[in-house]
C-alpha cells in the first residue's frame, strides 16, 4: 500500500495535464508531508520552484517528514526547492518566506494555502487553546500569506491562490457537528469569496479545492483507529492532481498550456468536479483499494 508520505511512487494514474507549471513559482504554507507535499510534488514533476513555509524542520515522534527531506523529494523530481523553517502565524516568518521566494527565483506566481488545524470536538468540549489554534493557522495565516504575497502576485503573468478549504456551505449541520473547526475552515473560503472579488481587475485568481472523499493523510492514520479508517480513503494524489488542473486550467475548455485563466476565479471546486472537466472518468486507480460506493465521504459536502 502507497503511505500517505509517499507522493510520487503512485502507479499510472488516469489525469492528462493539458498545461505545464514548468518556471513557475509556488509558495506553499505546510507541504513536509500529505496532501501538501503531493501538490507540490506534481509540480515539481513540471519543473516548477516549489519554496515550503513548515514548522517541522526537525522529525516529528509520530509524523514523517519535515520541510528538508520534502524539498529532497520535490528536487528528486524534477523541480527546484527552497525549504524554510517557519510559522505561519508570525508575521515575520511569513513576510521572510516572501521575500526570500522573490530573491531565490524572481517572483511568486502561486500561492497555495495548505497549512491547516483541525479539531472536530463539540463546544462543551473544545479547549480554547486549540479554537485559537486553527483560528490563527487556517484564517489568519491564509490571511496573511495572500496579503503578504500580493504585491508578488500582481507582477505575475499568470498568478493565482490556491486555498484548501470547502465550499460555504450554509446547512446547519456542518456548525452544529463541529462548530469551532467549521468556523475556521469557513474563514478560509470567505478568504478565497473576497480575495476573488477583491482582485478580479489585478490579474489574479483566487480559488477553493477540497476532496470528495476521505484522503489518506498521516494526520489521519495517527487518529484512534485511523489505520482502519484510511483503508477506505483516496490517496492524496488525487488532490494533486486537481490542484495541478486548476492551476494549469487543464479543467476549462480550450486550455492555455501556459497556465489557467485568471477569469478562472471565486469557485469552490471539488477534486472530482475538476478531474471529471479534465478528462478523468475512472477514480478508481486513485483509492487504497475499497469500492468506490464504500469510500467515505469528506465532510462539508
Amino acid at each position: 500500500m502507497t503511505s500517505s508520505n509517499d507522493a510520487s511512487a503512485s502507479p499510472a494514474l488516469p489525469y492528462q495535464a493539458r498545461g505545464s507549471l514548468e518556471g513557475r513559482t509556488l509558495l506553499m504554507s505546510g507541504g513536509s508531508r500529505g496532501i501538501g507535499l503531493a501538490i507540490a510534488t506534481r509540480a515539481a514533476r513540471d519543473g516548477a520552484n516549489i519554496v515550503l513555509l513548515a514548522k517541522t524542520g526537525k522529525p516529528h515522534p509520530k509524523l514523517q517528514g519535515t520541510v528538508f527531506t520534502a524539498a529532497e523529494q520535490l528536487e528528486a523530481a524534477g523541480g527546484q526547492a527552497l525549504p524554510l523553517v517557519g510559522d505561519v502565524r508570525d508575521d515575520d516568518d511569513v513576510a521572510a518566506a516572501v521575500a526570500a521566494a522573490v530573491e531565490r527565483f524572481g517572483g511568486i506566481d502561486i500561492v497555495v494555502n495548505n497549512a491547516s488545524a483541525i479539531d472536530l470536538s463539540r463546544t462543551d468540549a473544545i479547549d480554547m487553546k486549540r479554537y485559537d489554534l486553527m483560528q490563527d493557522i487556517n484564517v489568519r495565516g491564509t490571511f496573511l500569506l495572500s496579503k503578504l504575497a500580493l504585491p508578488a502576485l500582481r507582477k505575475s503573468g499568470n498568478a493565482h491562490i490556491l486555498t484548501l478549504s470547502p465550499p460555504l456551505n450554509l446547512d446547519p449541520k456542518w456548525a452544529g457537528m463541529h462548530l469551532a473547526y467549521t468556523m475556521a475552515k469557513y474563514g478560509m473560503s470567505l478568504t478565497t469569496l473576497g480575495l476573488a472579488e477583491e482582485l478580479k481587475n489585478d490579474g489574479v485568481a483566487v480559488n477553493s479545492l477540497w476532496p470528495c472523499t476521505l484522503i489518506d493523510t498521516a494526520a489521519i492514520r495517527n487518529m484512534p483507529g485511523g489505520e482502519q479508517i484510511v483503508q477506505a480513503a483516496r490517496g492524496p494524489r488525487i488532490m494533486a492532481d486537481a490542484a495541478h488542473a486548476v492551476l494549469t486550467g487543464s479543467h476549462l475548455a480550450g486550455s492555455n498550456p501556459n497556465g489557467g485563466s485568471a477569469s478562472d476565479t471565486g469557485n469552490f471546486y471539488t477534486d472530482e468536479q475538476v478531474l471529471k472537466a479534465a478528462g478523468v472518468e475512472d477514480f478508481r486507480p486513485y483509492s487504497l483499494g475499497a469500492p468506490e460506493a464504500k469510500l467515505v465521504p469528506d465532510i462539508f459536502l
